[in-house]
């Protein structure tokens, strides 16, 4: 019979694999990713060409357009990876900085502007976690990503935007909303994260407005206009924040189920003692603790949550 510590060297051994094949499978993306670049390059090249002998170059130009729709598929499944790395290395507490420097970093990768935490002594704490200026990060880049494949295809300044609106939408909606929603679903997560996740979602959503500026100064194309299509991101995030928001509604009751159940009760006690049961006054510390949590939280989350909006 095998032993233990062979069976354990399989289990070791399979998981290695596992994370080689995952690792090739990503670094195959990268690679296909940029080979469609560089295809691109020369059919353009090609396309270039031919119309200077005075051939038509139009079903090239549709080849092209499909490349694109394929390009941003391939580099949608490359930040799957992304945003599941970025709320693995998160530890879903507010930001901490201890220093100007750390700051400073903060503000320049997320739009975030508080007048009392500017003048506030260090060490200066950000109600959002890590995670939310690595996805605000993480998504520009993805759009500047996109943007690499429009160069010299002779689009005008609203076709580009529309491309890449569109490709951004598909990233949010599908690839971040997917990701967000397996995340949440984790049951491994705490109360407290997930109080932290709804708190970071409402950042995120108030961010989609600077990355529809993002996409205007990259394209050149009038905010305004009325052709230009706008990121869908707002309502995904509303969406997870809801879910999150439904998770800690279901927690915090197997919680308070949880003490309850630790001791039993005469619930048909004619006189009161004029003394709480330790379970209780435990539990009333638990609620305190958790509700303090709420604090950065919009107060339509806390309806929705349905507490009471009153401090312990």
């Amino acid at each position: 019979m095998e032993s233990f510590q062979e069976k354990k060297t399989n289990n070791n051994q399979v998981a290695e694999n596992n994370n080689l094949e995952e690792m090739e499978i990503e670094e195959k993306s990268c690679k296909l990713a940029s080979l469609m670049l560089e295809v691109k390059k020369l059919i353009v090249l090609f396309c270039h060409t031919l119309k200077g002998y005075g051939f038509s170059v139009g079903r090239l130009l549709e080849l092209l357009l499909e490349m694109r729709d394929r390009y941003s598929v391939i580099l949608s499944d490359q930040w799957i990876d992304v945003f599941t790395d970025i709320f693995t290395e998160d530890n879903y507490t507010p930001i901490l900085c201890d220093k100007p420097e750390d700051y400073v970093i903060i503000c320049s990768q997320f739009p975030y502007t508080d007048k009392e935490l500017d003048k506030s002594e260090y060490p200066r704490q950000f109600p959002f976690s890590q995670f939310v200026p690595s996805i605000y990060v993480q998504v520009k880049e993805y759009i500047n990503a996109c943007l690499k494949f429009s160069a010299d295809l002779h689009l005008s300044h609203t076709e580009i935007d529309d491309m890449i609106r569109k490709s951004a939408n598909q990233l949010l909606t599908k690839t971040l909303g997917a990701c967000l929603s397996k995340l949440i679903k984790k049951p491994s997560l705490s109360l407290l994260q997930l109080i932290q996740i709804s708190i970071n979602m409402n950042y995120l959503e108030m961010s989609c407005e600077y990355l529809e500026e993002y996409i205007s100064s990259l394209t050149g194309a009038e905010k305004d206009s009325v052709h230009i299509a706008r990121l869908h991101g707002s309502s995904m995030f509303k969406d997870a924040r809801s879910e999150a928001e439904q998770q800690i509604y279901q927690q915090l009751n197997l919680k308070i189920d949880e003490f309850l159940d630790l001791a039993s009760y005469d619930w048909t006690i004619s006189d009161s003692k004029g003394q709480a049961s330790s379970y209780l006054m435990d539990l009333v510390v638990f609620l305190k603790s958790i509700f303090m949590s709420f604090t950065n939280l919009p107060v339509s989350s806390l309806y929705n949550l349905r507490l009471p909006l009153v401090t312990l």
